[in-house]
């Protein structure tokens, strides 16, 4: 990674040309080849830039050229015609650190989190259920949970990040797969998310579908009792 901080300027020739006039700005070249041009605002997102593969020429200016620029970079696209260039006029300070292989980004809260906290804790669902089973297989996929309850019947349950409306017509189709399932029938369905949009509740609340709310924090302080000795 090479971290430059400069006064520059830029023209980006593309699908959309556009210009940046000269100011102190923030230049990024990471080792994948990609060229990202920031400015103390606007939060992660570059002004400009061009993502990998692409090429980066730098051309020093001899003598400072009419505009004062003392060096062109141009960065080429590998497989369009888009032109990024960067006119330097004085450089502030120039970094380069290997940064080393990523371990990459792992998320907290996604879907297989929930399940498995809704798997553990059938009581965040509803009172008097059992598991059955994870990812229990149907012909059009597998459903997230299945729990059996008191009465002997099923319980299907979706798990969503944020459940919408797509959520609640994947567990219908679940629903009247399982329900065809003599050993299994009567199942009911329950949408279980840490945000469940309003259309998503009317369209579950008209199909006979519960909708649960799942305190994602709450349920990772919960202890697992098969983990005690008392």
């Amino acid at each position: 990674m090479r971290i430059v901080v400069a006064r520059c300027s830029v023209v980006y020739t593309g699908r959309l040309d556009a210009r940046l006039a000269e100011a102190r700005r923030l230049l990024m070249i990471k080792a994948d080849g990609s060229v990202l041009v920031h400015s103390e605002g606007g939060s992660y997102k570059p002004l400009n830039w061009l993502s990998s593969p692409c090429k980066l020429v730098v051309t020093p200016l001899r003598a400072p050229a009419a505009d004062g620029a003392v060096e062109r970079w141009t960065v080429t696209a590998g497989k369009t015609d888009d032109v990024l260039e960067i006119r330097i006029y004085e450089i502030d300070s120039d970094v380069s650190i290997d940064l080393g292989v990523d371990p990459g980004l792992v998320k907290d809260g996604v879907e297989a989190h929930l399940q498995r906290l809704l798997a553990e804790h059938p009581s965040a669902v509803g009172g008097g259920l059992d598991l059955v089973r994870r990812e229990h297989p149907t012909a059009i996929g597998p459903v997230d949970i299945l729990f059996r309850d008191t009465a002997g019947g099923h319980v299907a349950v979706e798990v969503k990040r944020r459940g919408d409306i797509d959520g609640v017509e994947q567990l219908t189709r679940y629903l009247h797969l399982l329900n065809r399932d003599p050993l299994l029938a009567p199942v009911r369905g329950v949408l279980a998310a840490q945000e469940i949009k309003p259309q998503a509740r009317t369209l579950a609340g008209d199909r006979g579908i519960g909708c649960v709310v799942v305190d994602y924090v709450g349920l990772c302080g919960r202890d697992d009792p098969s983990d005690r000795l008392f």
